[in-house]
């Protein structure tokens, strides 16, 4: 047993009996539950600001009677400016940027330390900035400086979440139904969103500070559970390591037979998966050649950790990158500014506004689930983002011109493009991410998987900084046209995401041919 295991994990490995099949089970569950309720909780304190921007900048005549609303809980200064939407825009842009820089520097750090160090430190520190915003509420402060730096620092510790998580679960899950396995686990990111929302909204009304507070302190307690019972390596507890794409422990022909032997669906996969398969050979995968790479020691292989240039020239990774800038920047300006379109839209309070943009996240839910069980029966990751991102496009343009005739099509509509607009986003930084962090190029090289899991989200976070930006740009002066143009910007960006994986959709159909041919 590794002197680094958790101290919680440590006194159990004791009680317990030798590592079985079994225990390799129950520890990859464990692990699944344990790092889902870790995500959700930084979802769930990245969220309140969407609910809250109606209480920072509001308007009283539309609150309820029976609320006791004094001139500040209608607007809160410094947001009771005409330039509100801007200042509001700044403060997402502010916290999106500091992530996605954030996100880069962590997948170097997280390769290069103890993951469950770094996760529980980001976590616990991510908790107190949050409930420090909301503690600008009691303490009266009414300084943009204060919010803009809280949500900088606190931008650049929630950071610490996804390579970790992605990093950890990857260390414990092989490629075998990975869609799937990872499309239910990713829906922490909409059940956090979900809570969050119904958290912030439960609060917004009376004493906004509360939903900062509340999350902050959810997020904290959790970074101490992690402290003490993450296991971020199997090698830690003295069980089974998975099978990523075969490892190297003679020669790669050897490997091969060894991966036949054990998953006899591993080759079936990996046909199905020709840029992350059997034609990766055709990219320039790495800096050194493959059998440079075959000579090195297994210890080696697996704990050498990779540059970032290395990262970027396994095949797929710039392309899905890229990809995810723009499908990212359509899920945040949703993540960020939905609840304030509603309100702005129909005649629900803050409160309502809150709660009815869960749907979206609901939706977002079953999208993502659908898109990685269809891509493991597939095989073909690049397809299905391409195919949801075009569905998405009309959808969002059939929201903002109709999803206020009915509350039902509102309801349904929102529904859809949750599912069409995260479906792609949830596979790209999930599935997507940990094969390629465990591309067979890597060779067995599990200290890769932060650093590729950084450059794909962090390049994701780059456009979920600029869509809420653009959004508080536009919406600037409550033009009356202001939200179509908003939505005309999404579908510009969903068009812009789809067009960047023709090249890998090409591949992937020129796959499917070749096999065809030879199976005829």
């Amino acid at each position: 047993m590794s002197n680094s295991v958790a101290p919680g994990i440590r006194c159990l490995q004791q009680a317990g009996g030798s590592c079985c099949c079994d225990r390799n089970k129950g520890y990859r569950a464990y692990i699944l539950i344990l790092t889902f309720l870790v995500y959700t909780s930084y979802h769930l304190a990245k969220k309140p600001l969407s609910v809250v921007k109606n209480a920072l900048h509001g308007n009283c005549s539309s609150k309820a009677d029976n609320f006791s609303l004094n001139d500040t809980a209608c607007d809160w200064k410094p947001f009771d400016k005409e330039n509100a939407e801007e200042l509001l825009g700044s403060l997402d842009y502010a916290f999106l940027f500091a992530y996605a820089v954030g996100m880069f520097i962590s997948g170097h750090v997280a390769e290069r330390m103890n993951l469950r160090y770094f996760l529980s430190v980001g976590m616990i520190l991510t908790g107190i900035l949050t409930a420090l915003f909301g503690m600008g509420y009691f303490w009266n402060i009414h300084l943009l400086i204060f919010y803009l730096t809280v949500q900088i620092i606190t931008g650049l510790f929630q950071s610490t979440g996804w390579p970790s998580v992605v990093a950890t679960v990857g260390n414990w899950f092989g490629k075998g139904k990975r869609g799937f396995i990872m499309g239910v686990w990713n829906s922490h990111t909409s059940v956090g969103n979900i809570l969050g929302s119904v958290i912030a909204a439960a609060f917004v009304n009376y004493a906004w500070g509360w939903s900062f507070v509340v999350p902050g302190l959810i997020i904290g307690g959790l970074g101490i559970v992690v402290f003490f019972f993450l296991v971020p390596d199997p090698e830690d507890v003295e069980c089974s390591l998975p099978d990523h794409q075969g490892k190297q422990v003679e020669t790669h022909n050897r490997a091969r037979d060894l991966v036949e032997s054990y998953n006899p669906d591993h080759d079936k996969f990996m046909e199905k998966t020709p840029f992350l398969g059997e034609n990766a050979e055709e990219e320039p995968l790495s800096s050194q050649s493959v059998n440079n790479v075959d000579n090195l020691p297994q210890e080696h292989a697996e704990h050498e950790p990779i540059s970032l240039l290395g990262a970027l020239k396994v095949p797929g990774v710039v392309e899905f990158s890229l990809c995810l800038f723009f499908a990212k920047l359509v899920s945040y300006t949703f993540l960020f500014w939905l609840p304030k379109y509603i309100k702005a839209t129909t005649s629900l309070s803050s409160e309502q506004s809150g709660d009815l943009s869960t749907v979206f996240d609901f939706g977002g839910i079953f999208g993502g689930i659908i898109a990685g069980v269809i891509s493991d029966i597939t095989g073909g990751r690049a397809t299905v983002c391409l195919v949801m991102l075009i569905i998405a496009a009309p959808v969002l343009f059939i929201y903002n011109a109709y999803g206020t005739v009915t509350w039902a099509f509102n309801i349904f509509l929102l529904f859809t493009c949750g599912f069409f607009v995260n479906g792609p986003y949830a596979l790209i930084t999930t599935a997507v991410s940990a094969d390629l962090g465990t591309h067979k190029s890597l060779k067995g090289n599990a200290k890769a998987l932060a650093t590729v899991t950084a450059i794909i989200d962090g390049t994701g976070s780059m456009g979920a900084a600029l869509g809420p930006l653009l959004t508080g740009l536009i919406t600037q002066g409550e033009r009356k046209d202001a939200w179509k143009d908003v939505f005309y910007m999404l579908i510009a960006a969903d068009v812009a995401a789809l067009l960047l994986l023709f090249r890998l959709v090409y591949r992937e159909f020129s796959g499917w041919c070749r096999r065809r041919e030879v199976e005829l």
